[in-house]
């Protein structure tokens, strides 16, 4: 049996100090993970393994989360762009020519934005619950959102706070997940990500207003994925809160070919199935040669 073991690594930016997790050999094809709300690269910390004899992983923590140290909020603007940005200088500065792409949740922002800059570095995308599609937003559940996107008053953003309390984090990860699936879902994680929301708030908020940014920029990148058509497998808990199953689906109105897997689950889909969409992702990139 190959034994493979994770590297916990940072990089000095600029202005951020980011932290990765890297895992398999240097020369392996590379496949760049990319996190979401509210959590960061411990997401993966499974998957990682279960891909790591084929490829070099590396799954970094974006600036807000996990271990990568940015500016206080005022020294830096927390805003998608800057996400990308502090992405890109770390693909730049590990000389990651070409890659796979698997995003998830905030992950999908920043991925995309890097895909459509720079097209000819990815290989293939794999998104769990990455949303570029407006028919994937659930509205109900973002209404709130969409109010202080309008009007970024006071009040506005104040009823956004609920959504850093542990009871959400909890909701994120137990919401649309089949009774008999509950205890798969790691205890740890909530309390990991519970931490990162607790470190500023004012943080978090400032992302959620700036979420705006990444659905006007939708179309540019659905005319990324017509015009370069890359393989594209999709992996979607079905009773995800946020972004709806159709989201999935809609990848096929650009790429054809896009290969959709619907999970009977959450938002937080590698927790309850991940040996089964590591699967997937292993077949689906084996038959793309990437």
């Amino acid at each position: 049996m190959s034994w493979h073991r994770v590297r916990y690594k940072k990089v000095n930016l600029g202005e951020v100090e980011m932290f990765y997790r890297e895992v398999g050999a240097e020369a392996a094809p590379v496949l760049l993970l990319l996190h979401g709300f509210p959590t960061s690269s411990h997401m993966y910390r499974d998957l990682i393994l279960q891909l790591a004899d084929r490829h070099r992983i590396v799954a970094p923590d974006l600036p807000g989360f996990g271990s990568t140290k940015a500016p206080a909020r005022g020294a830096y603007a927390y805003t998608f762009g800057n996400l990308y940005k502090a992405v890109l200088a770390l693909v730049d500065t590990l000389k990651l020519e070409r890659f796979g792409l698997m995003v998830f949740d905030y992950g999908a922002p920043v991925g995309f934005r890097l895909a459509a800059a720079y097209p000819n570095r990815i290989s293939a995308i794999i998104t769990q619950n990455g949303n570029v599609y407006e028919v994937g937003l659930r509205e109900a559940n973002i209404q709130p959102m969409r109010a202080y996107w309008e009007n970024p008053s006071p009040a506005n953003r104040d009823a956004l706070r609920s959504l850093l309390t542990i009871d959400a984090t909890r909701f994120q990860y137990t919401h649309g997940v089949p009774e008999d699936k509950l205890e798969l879902v790691s205890p740890d994680a909530v309390a990991h990500d519970q931490a990162i929301l607790d470190r500023d708030p004012e943080v978090q908020l400032d992302l959620f207003g700036d979420y705006k940014s990444n659905i006007a920029l939708y179309p540019r990148w659905q005319e990324y994925l017509r015009a370069t058509r890359p393989p594209v497998l999709a992996v979607w808990g079905k009773g995800d809160p946020f972004f709806a199953p159709a989201g999935a689906h809609a990848f096929r109105n650009d790429v054809p070919d896009a290969e959709i897997h619907l999970f009977d689950t959450g938002h937080f889909a590698l927790e309850t199935d991940g040996p089964e969409i590591a699967a997937l992702i292993r077949d689906f990139l084996g038959r793309k040669g990437c």
